[in-house]
């Protein structure tokens, strides 16, 4: 769905806003169905949690990487709702990707508990910036229904926070623990917020619960001081060929691949790239 003005407005206002509805029907329920091709099912997890130690690692240890085996999820964060809520939050036409997590977590693997941070600290080698062209968007997307019991994230609004310098990245435990939000919602709910918003990360308050999510970031072509993955890097994992041929131009472009136009396009390059990637279409590049 295309998020709804309002929503932006609060973003604008408060540094987050919750949409209901983001993912849903047949897309949500295939996203759901893939998900499981990576962490296993809640009812799985816990007939025998010792069959998955990697999970019980650190809280981190639940989050695997872009490209999925999936289409299904593949092709949500490049999809054309994503692409339009960036634009709009970014207040700008280019604009790319730099982040794709899908993270489980499952109630007493470990403790999922944090402190109030801003996300800045990973996502950027100065601090977020007042002028627009600067802004990362970061966002979470439920796949399950998440209630107060499953481990949701809290967020601290930000007009309680504006005055606090941004080189505080952490705020003390209890701090606002009163006035923060619960991003709680049923599945294909999508929470966006900023990196100079304080969140947490909560524990889960029941048994047999667990959490999946995909987070999805982006921000406006051209600042090489953001990021967080270099999909150059990340580009011999296993699905990335098959990932990038069934993208559009478009899609590909959000990952920094070269546009149709683009004076990178040469008959060389053509001929070894369509060497690299066999399946994919080049007649939008001059092939």
């Amino acid at each position: 769905m295309r998020v709804p003005d309002h929503c932006l407005e609060h973003y604008e206002a408060e540094g987050f806003c919750i949409v209901p509805n983001f993912l849903r029907g047949e897309p949500l329920a295939r996203a759901q169905a893939a998900l499981h091709e990576v962490w296993p099912r809640a009812d799985d997890y816990f007939a025998n949690p010792a069959a998955y130690p990697q999970l019980a690692k650190s809280q981190f240890s639940g989050i695997d990487l872009f490209p999925y085996p999936s289409w299904n999820l593949n092709s949500i964060p490049c999809g054309d709702a994503f692409a339009d809520v960036a634009r709009r939050a970014l207040h700008g036409d280019d604009v790319q990707l730099y982040k794709i997590e899908l993270w489980a977590k499952y109630a007493g693997a470990v403790d999922y508990a944090q402190l109030h941070h801003r996300d800045y600290g990973n996502h950027t080698l100065v601090v977020p910036s007042a002028d627009i062209r600067y802004r990362q968007l970061t966002t979470i997307l439920l796949l399950c229904d998440v209630t107060a019991d499953d481990a949701p994230t809290k967020v601290v609004p930000l007009s309680l926070t504006r005055d606090i310098p941004l080189s505080q990245r952490h705020l003390p435990a209890g701090a606002f623990a009163d006035q923060e939000i619960s991003v709680e919602g049923p599945a294909g709910t999508l929470f966006m917020w900023r990196t100079d918003v304080f969140h947490r990360a909560s524990g889960f308050k029941a048994p047999g619960r667990a959490r999946f999510v995909m987070l999805t970031d982006f921000m406006r072509r051209g600042h090489p001081w953001m990021g967080k993955h270099a999909w150059p890097h990340q580009s011999p994992r296993k699905g990335w060929n098959e990932a990038l041929c069934r993208m559009s131009p478009a899609q590909r472009d959000l990952f920094g691949f070269p546009p149709p136009g683009d004076p990178y396009w040469t008959p060389q390059t053509l001929a070894d790239t369509k060497g690299r990637y066999p399946k994919m279409d080049m007649t939008p590049y001059g092939g």
